[in-house]
């Protein structure tokens, strides 16, 4: 799995090696940790170290990777579970990322892990944390590596709704956050 992301010709590349193999449970984080010091020479050492501490704590691809840092983080919004389990009928379910405090569900669409087949499934799930209770966002690839400060307003909007009390902070200079939150919806912000 090391030897993919050497030969990988750009890091997201290379992340996305690290959380699909984990993701898949090919290996483990504990695992690619030792296995990544025994080697000398390792090209992105830093972020493939950094990008462990995120794939153990559930980040099972790329975009989950790019949503923790670049929306959660990136904003100051409150940390959730990843790839929290519920047990509904019809078996296990995994929530990308919850925030059980305050009844809200993130839903990380990428194309491997949520094709068209089992989009059924995706919304059984999400119309069974409706009638629970909870809110379920849903995003993929273009909203959250191109908008995810829309992405941060949106998702701070319903923890709100549902008790938070924290307010999210801008991303930097340009971020829309910054021009005071809540922030305008994507339909009307330009």
């Amino acid at each position: 799995m090391l030897d993919l992301t050497q030969q990988a010709r750009r890091l997201d590349d290379a992340l996305g090696w690290v959380a699909a193999a984990c993701g898949r449970r090919l290996t483990t984080a504990a695992r690619l940790r030792p296995a990544m010091d025994r080697r000398a020479k390792l090209r992105w050492r830093a972020e493939l170290t950094a990008a462990l501490g995120e794939v153990a704590a559930g980040c099972h691809s790329l975009l989950e990777l790019r949503y923790l840092r670049a929306v959660e983080r990136g904003h100051g919004l409150p940390t959730g579970t990843r790839q929290a389990v519920t047990a509904r009928r019809g078996g296990r379910w995994y929530d990308d990322v919850r925030y059980e405090e305050y009844r809200t569900r993130v839903e990380l669409d990428g194309r491997v892990a949520h094709p068209e087949e089992q989009r059924p499934r995706d919304r059984r799930r999400d119309n069974a944390s409706a009638v629970a209770g909870d809110s379920t966002l849903r995003y993929g690839w273009g909203e959250v590596t191109e908008s995810a400060c829309d992405v941060a307003a949106e998702v701070a909007t319903v923890l709100r709704r549902h008790g938070w009390t924290g307010v999210p902070h801008p991303c930097g200079p340009h971020c829309l956050i910054a021009k005071g939150f809540p922030a305008p919806t994507r339909e009307n912000s330009s």
